[in-house]
């Protein structure tokens, strides 16, 4: 329940605070529409004199992956955020503006020379630092940045000329671009030259190492190279030791198997089994006699048992067998000669060639020494080479990078003549000058509200003054005279405002009725004689027998309001005792009300109020009204009504709207206490029609003027 409370008690400060805004705009909107129409037309105007400035945008994209000469992880640094900045820098350096001024020719250009040439005269400026100031105005204009988060680099220039501003930032990419392959070019070409005479001397010692090893080689037999896991070099008596050493154990073996041979068949030889040699044995030959012999033995054995042992056939028989064994005797001796010949023969050859391993043994020592420096040699030359690969392969980059331009940078979008300037944006400068202009207002009439120290609601009048708000008349600022309104428009806004006010001053349901009503103010000029008239005519046309009374006798100002002709008695001769009371009453033209007023303002130092002349008016005229209505002067400055305002049985305090000064309507009252005056209550004069800050007074609302406004048949 409590929050609700405070939920509503926010809502209606909300809206009372909203209420008092619109209502000041609508007091003030036409100071309001006058500062804003001339801070806007001040604004037009200046952004119609801007000149249009044009920006011509060139984009640059910065991709080192496009560089085969560099690694991925390189590539990679070169695409960092510090690296892409650097790149700007450069971009927008000192050195790419002097570039594009020289290709431009800008130094002869109009829109930077300006004012140098007169510099230079006076003294100001050298010749020599004319093209640095020129340098210094471009850059000015230019504006290199990187889009984002992004590789691209937008390059900008503004100028008054499109297609200039369009050309100039197209020279800066390229300038930039020039600069940085022209750059690693640079690096890339020293770097060459470097190389390549260094390659020329690596070249030369490989070639160098290359010929000694060849020379030695040649002078100590070495045929081929060693190097790899120790391997030494091979030389001419190395490749003769192995073969040899082959043979030579091949012939002691078979030296070895002869004399073995020939052992076991001397053996046997000795032992008179010389047919058990296995030689024998094995000889074809001798197969073959013992074979024939077998033939001629069985023969024989056929040929004795047929002829007898005497027979001449049996002797030939014996005579072949005889032959037969000869030969086997010669042929066995011929075995045994041939083993002890091929015993002699291996040990002949396995003394050869133990005397040729011999001798190749003693010079292998040298062959070992000659090897081990043959060795070192040819690492020296494999170094060498080695050396010359690589700076060989480092020359062939370092050319390709001299002799291409790599793509590590490429314009992505050349830029082109600009079709709308950059600067001014006319319809938001306009539309700016338009919100400034309603601000500039919005400040004046605040400024105005806080300086304005009127007063307007009925708070102010019930919580400062202490009397509660009669009424609120409204302005009718259109209306030469407002009091006529009664007569022409009963039923209008400002004739039901009076007979508010009349209920108010004369109580709905109260016995006790003033008869004589003050009406007074604090100052001059806050309505109070066209309300007094308004009142007394509201009280006539009420049935009330009504008379009005002028007594502000310095300005007169009721005379002026009836627009009627002075007459022979006014409120002055009936007070300074020159007429009599009836003679200065005059008929006003409306039923029920009759008029006394001044006819010129009256200036004396005469007290006329301060007698008993006027109690007695008042109570003449009681006799013959039901109301007297007095149009009494302002209280401050004069002591007029005062005098007047205790002899009133209600007195009602006047106060102009949102004009009155708080201060001033406060002292006034203050004084009317003092004298003992009945201050009933107060009414606004010349209110605000659109305005509801007087609280209760809603009658102005829109909602109303069905009320007001007779409709037309």
């Amino acid at each position: 329940m409590k929050v609700s409370t405070n939920v509503a008690n926010y809502e209606a400060r909300l809206s009372d605070v909203l209420r008092t805004a619109r209502d000041v705009v609508r007091r003030r909107l036409l100071t309001l529409l006058i500062v804003a129409g001339l801070v806007t037309v001040v604004g037009v105007f200046l952004t119609l004199r801007i000149t249009p400035v044009y920006t011509g945008v060139a984009r640059v994209q910065i991709d080192p992956t496009r560089n085969p000469l560099r690694s991925a992880n390189e590539a990679q640094a070169q695409l960092a955020s510090e690296a892409i900045e650097t790149e700007v820098s450069v971009a927008n350096s000192i050195a790419v503006a002097r570039t594009v001024v020289q290709r431009l020719s800008l130094d002869k250009d109009p829109e930077f020379t300006e004012g140098l040439d007169e510099a230079i005269a006076k003294g100001k400026l050298s010749r020599a630092g004319r093209f640095d100031a020129v340098v210094n105005k471009v850059r000015e204009q230019v504006s290199v940045s990187r889009e984002k988060l992004t590789y691209i680099i937008a390059v900008r220039f503004t100028s008054p000329d499109a297609s200039k501003a369009a050309r100039v930032a197209n020279a800066f990419a390229t300038a930039y671009l020039d600069a940085k392959v022209g750059s690693s070019i640079g690096t890339a070409e020293r770097q060459f030259a470097f190389f390549q005479k260094r390659l020329d001397e690596l070249g030369r010692e490989a070639r160098e190492a290359d010929a000694k090893v060849a020379q030695y080689r040649s002078q100590y037999g070495i045929l081929s190279g060693g190097g790899e896991q120790n391997q030494r070099q091979q030389t001419i008596i190395d490749q003769q030791i192995s073969p040899l050493a082959i043979q030579l154990a091949q012939a002691d073996a078979q030296a070895a198997k002869a004399r073995a041979d020939l052992a076991a068949a001397q053996a046997q030889v000795r032992s008179g089994r010389i047919d058990t040699v296995s030689d024998v044995l094995n000889s074809t030959t001798i197969q073959d006699l013992r074979s024939q012999r077998a033939q001629v033995l069985r023969a024989l054995g056929e040929i004795e048992d047929r002829y007898g042992p005497r027979h001449p056939e049996t002797a030939r028989v014996r005579d072949q067998l005889s032959q037969l064994d000869r030969q086997l005797r010669e042929e066995s001796a011929r075995v045994i000669r041939s083993l002890q010949s091929q015993a002699s023969s291996s040990a002949a050859m396995s003394g050869s060639l133990r005397s040729d391993m011999n001798a190749l043994e003693g010079k292998q020592v040298d062959s070992v020494r000659a090897s081990v420096i043959a060795d070192s040699l040819q690492r020296e030359a494999d170094s060498a080479h080695a050396a010359y690969d690589r700076l060989a392969q480092q020359v062939s980059e370092t050319r390709q990078a001299s002799q291409n331009s790599i793509a590590q940078a490429k314009i992505v979008d050349a830029a082109d003549a600009p079709q709308a300037p950059s600067w001014p944006n006319r319809p938001l400068l306009i539309l700016l000058s338009m919100l400034v202009g309603v601000g500039a207002g919005i400040a004046v009439i605040t400024v105005q509200e806080l300086m304005v120290s009127g007063m307007r609601s009925v708070e102010d009048v019930e919580g400062e003054l202490g009397v509660p708000l009669l009424g609120a008349i409204p302005a009718m600022r259109k209306v030469a005279r407002p009091a006529d309104l009664l007569i022409e428009k009963p039923t209008s806004q400002f004739a039901e405002a009076l007979r508010n006010a009349r209920a108010s001053i004369m109580g709905v349901k109260s016995d006790t009725k003033p008869r004589v009503i003050a009406l007074t103010s604090a100052m001059p000029s806050e309505g109070k004689t066209t309300t007094a008239l308004a009142l007394a005519r509201t009280m006539a046309m009420n049935g009330q027998r009504t008379i009005i009374l002028d007594v502000d006798v310095r300005r007169a100002q009721l005379r002026q309001i009836l627009g009627t002709p002075a007459v022979a008695a006014g409120t002055v001769e009936v007070l300074t005792g020159d007429a009599p009371l009836e003679q200065a009453i005059e008929a006003s033209g409306l039923e029920n009300l009759d008029q006394i007023v001044v006819n010129k303002p009256y200036f004396s130092s005469e007290n006329l109020f301060g007698n008993d002349v006027m109690p007695n008016i008042l109570e003449e005229l009681a006799a013959k009204y039901d109301v007297i209505v007095l149009d009494l002067p302002p209280l401050l400055g004069l002591a007029d009504g005062r005098f007047l305002a205790a002899l009133a049985d209600a007195v009602v305090m006047v106060i102009k709207w949102d004009a009155t000064p708080q201060h001033a309507v406060s002292s006034a009252m203050n004084s009317l206490r003092a004298d003992g005056s009945n201050v009933i209550g107060a009414i606004y004069t010349m209110v605000d029609q659109s305005s509801e800050s007087v609280g209760a007074y809603y009658y102005y609302s829109k909602k109303y003027s069905a009320y007001y406004n007779q409709p037309t048949s």
